[in-house]
């Protein structure tokens, strides 16, 4: 006789996870960002995720660096076009433990209407019962992409001949789901 598990849905928990993406700035700072706005789900019937089929989706708008001129230009033309592309999309192709709580997450970004695939380190922080009787799971996800894979094309050069903005965008999400 054959038993079937049951289909776990989670959604990540806004109050306790961050999107941050991590850029040079005239190569010798970096500049951190994040999404305020986000989204997804996870889909899994083993409780280590092996499984797991991912969707995330953040708004555009919900950039955030600290810098309201700065997140000005982001949302423009110049790079995100907030106003025709208004969200960001990720949907996994595959989630592979690797070892014992580490996993390579690959799946396809859209970003701009492009859409590219991407492969993420994972690093599962395990489950947990919270005080109020939820389910919890943590992740801790990092990785690079080219933002000009992805139509994020303004480049300018300073008098000295210094990239005003790098290329490589350092990706460090930190993820909590809620089961249910």
């Amino acid at each position: 006789m054959e038993t079937t598990q049951l289909v776990k849905t989670w959604t990540i928990d806004p109050t306790h996870s961050e999107i941050h993406f991590k850029v040079k700035h005239m190569m010798v700072s970096t500049v951190t960002g994040s999404f305020d706005e986000f989204s997804g789900t996870v889909k899994s019937e083993n409780d280590d995720f092996s499984d797991a089929e991912i969707e995330f989706s953040a708004g555009i708008d919900s950039v955030n660096t600290k810098n309201s001129d700065r997140d000005a230009h982001l949302k423009s033309d110049d790079f995100f076009n907030a106003a025709e592309y208004p969200e960001l999309k990720f949907i996994s192709s595959s989630f592979v433990k690797q070892g014992e709580d580490e996993y390579k997450l690959k799946g396809y970004l859209t970003i701009r209407d492009i859409t590219k695939e991407v492969e993420l380190d994972v690093l599962f922080n395990g489950q947990a019962v919270d005080p109020y009787g939820n389910t919890k799971a943590g992740f801790e996800i990092t990785g690079k992409i080219n933002r000009k894979d992805f139509g994020l094309k303004w480049s300018a050069v300073t008098e000295a001949g210094s990239i005003v903005v790098g290329d490589q965008i350092r990706l460090d999400l930190n993820v909590q789901l809620i089961l249910g």
